[in-house]
């Protein structure tokens, strides 16, 4: 081992990762040495301090809250993409007013928690960026779900709805910059309504972090209107640099336009403090789900308003593998763990108490960021990156002290390569795991309820893959091929697969007796099959388990389909019904009495 591979190595850097086809590929000496240079070690100096840990320990206080109830009866609760929902009064994207009454909703069908998508802050000036898993910042809010009749100077002259609403699709370039324009009015017209304290105290408790996401939320308009782009990285050089005079000055003479979204961060957290409030109130023992994501934009708010954080030149991605053979590059920007312990883990800390404040769960998606992740120099292949040690422990305990100060639930998606003895160390943390039912097999059988986690969130899909009745249809199958993403001759084994594993589900479920009688011979999925797929996910000892709104109501295409940009309509899908319609669908009748049988709601 040179001394190069020796120092990344004690620094907790591997050198070397799996080839997929076969033994191991070397990781760059570039790369190491980028790593190092990061995390503050001089390349070529000779190996000191401490090792980084190679065991994940889980210490004493570096335990999540679980609540009391919750071990003595396992619960349930409802997924959506706030986004999708439809109602007579929003204006073509889900808000956060349809939020607490889908929590309502939620709740009188017995349901512990409503979980949505990600709702970090994404970038106004350019609708195409919708993935709330790429945002801007994780530690503050996407004001496009303010709900508009909600503020005391909204007139509703200020945007034309009915055209907004039509359509199965959110039209995120009519929609942002016509709700923005509202919300301009509304707040040129009457921002406050004796509350401008309960602003003021908002404003100064946000600090510096807020005042910077608000500055660059407002030189991103004005660099957007000129030419030169949303996010920072393609500004001239003084307003790529946040402490610049050029900066200072920006905030000087638009100190209104910096207030306008100081207030719309101010409007966002009292709306959705509202919809948690309007679910506990419904009697929601956990209420709002929200969802964290593994990294932040590039050229967003988080890395310009404190660069020193992130693992600038660096992108998170993840090393090829039987899926991907060149890797990925998901583009994101991680933590710097070096800076996260210089500065006692503040960010981490504001990040988590951040989502926290407006909720009673929430779920790190990636968990085994918490251990690891996989870094790619920017504009380098997938295959150049190497996976950097996080400080495991540390970052527990700053978890687990913010989700027992909360009395929040913590679920961590351990989806993909997860390294060994993490499920472990996450069980002894209070984490839940991740449990998806399509993946939850033993060779060609499904696994049977009793083999389920106990300390573990079930549910039968996510965003990224198809509700039951189109895996059962081999829908995704079809469109991946459609879309050039996997081959012809894999996609045909692929629908082999399927039809194999639809008996293999028929099996388990008629076997545990949560599918009785004979099905219609049909080839559509039939209505059964889908109550009797949450009967079995809720006979596991799984502690939660999670409803997709989806499958019951729709919307049936996908969510997600990763690997593509605009060649699916990523996030755009809405619900086929109005909430006030949801309750009357026989299928969200049948799913969630049964749920409510099953696993009643006791006092």
């Amino acid at each position: 081992m040179s001394d190069l591979a020796a120092l990344a190595r004690h620094h907790g850097i591997t050198t070397e990762y799996d080839d997929p086809h076969g033994g191991t590929r070397p990781v760059p000496e570039a790369t190491l040495r980028l790593i190092l240079n990061k995390i503050g070690v001089d390349p070529d100096a000779p190996i000191s301090g401490d090792p980084a840990p190679t065991e994940m320990r889980v210490p004493e206080d570096g335990v999540c809250h679980f609540p009391n109830w919750l071990e003595d009866a396992p619960s349930w609760g409802i997924f959506c993409q706030l986004y999708e929902l439809r109602s007579e009064r929003n204006h073509g994207i889900g808000d956060f007013r349809d939020l607490a009454e889908m929590a309502r909703i939620a709740a009188r069908a017995g349901a512990d928690f409503l979980g949505v998508n990600p709702l970090h802050a994404l970038f106004w000036g350019d609708p195409g960026r919708r993935s709330p898993f790429f945002p801007s910042t994780r530690s503050f809010l996407n004001p496009a779900y303010v709900a508009l009749d909600d503020l005391p100077g909204h007139d509703p002259a200020d945007i034309d709805a009915a055209p907004l609403r039509d359509g199965d699709l959110v039209d995120y370039d009519a929609v942002l910059p016509a709700k923005l324009a509202a919300l301009r009015h509304a707040y040129d017209r009457r921002p406050f309504d004796g509350d401008e304290t309960e602003f003021d105290d908002f404003v100064a408790r946000g600090g510096e972090a807020l005042r910077r996401h608000a500055l660059l939320e407002a030189l991103s308009l004005k660099m957007t209107a000129e030419g030169h782009g949303a996010g920072f990285a393609n500004w001239p050089a003084p307003l790529r640099d946040a402490e610049s005079d050029a900066v200072a000055a920006f905030a000087r003479d638009e100190a209104d336009a910096v207030r306008f979204h100081l207030w719309l961060q101010w409007q966002a957290a009292r709306q959705l403090n509202a919809a948690q409030r309007a679910a506990i109130d419904a009697g929601m023992r956990i209420g709002l789900y929200l969802d964290l994501a593994v990294g932040e934009a590039p050229d967003g708010s988080a890395r310009w308003g404190d660069g020193a954080a992130q693992m600038t030149d660096l992108a998170v991605g993840a090393p090829p593998d039987m899926f991907a053979a060149d890797g990925q590059y998901w583009g994101l920007s991680a933590f710097n763990p070096g800076a996260l312990k210089a500065r006692d883990f503040a960010p981490f800390r504001d990040m988590i108490a951040a989502q926290l404040a407006h909720a009673g769960a929430l779920r790190i998606d990636h968990a085994m960021a918490l251990w690891q992740l996989f870094l790619i120099p920017e504009g380098e292949p997938a295959s150049a990156g190497a996976h950097l040690r996080y400080p495991f422990d540390e970052l527990l305990r700053v978890l687990a002290a913010e989700s027992r100060d909360k009395g929040a639930v913590v679920i961590g998606e351990d989806l993909g390569f997860v390294p060994d003895g993490f499920r472990e160390a996450m069980q002894a943390a209070n984490i839940l795991s991740y449990s998806i039912l399509y993946f939850e097999k033993d060779g060609h059988r499904f696994k049977r309820p009793e083999e389920y986690r106990a300390r573990a969130l079930a549910c039968l899909s996510t965003h990224d893959l198809p509700v039951l009745e189109r895996w059962w249809a081999g829908e995704d199958i079809a469109l991946r091929r459609e879309l050039g993403l996997v081959g012809e001759e894999d996609s045909d084994a692929h629908a082999r697969e399927r039809t194999r594993e639809r008996r293999a589900l028929l099996d388990a479920l008629r076997a545990t007796g949560a599918l009785r009688g004979r099905l219609p011979r049909q080839k559509d999925m039939p209505r059964a099959v889908l109550v009797a797929a949450y009967r079995y996910l809720s006979k596991t000892p799984a502690a939660l388990v999670g409803v997709r709104l989806a499958d019951m109501v729709g919307p049936q295409a996908p969510t997600n389909m990763p690997g593509t940009m605009d060649e699916y309509p990523n996030w755009r899908p809405r619900a086929r019904l109005d909430l006030s319609e949801i309750e009357a669908h026989p299928d969200f009748g049948a799913v969630t009495a049964m749920m409510r049988r099953t696993r009643p709601r006791r006092a």
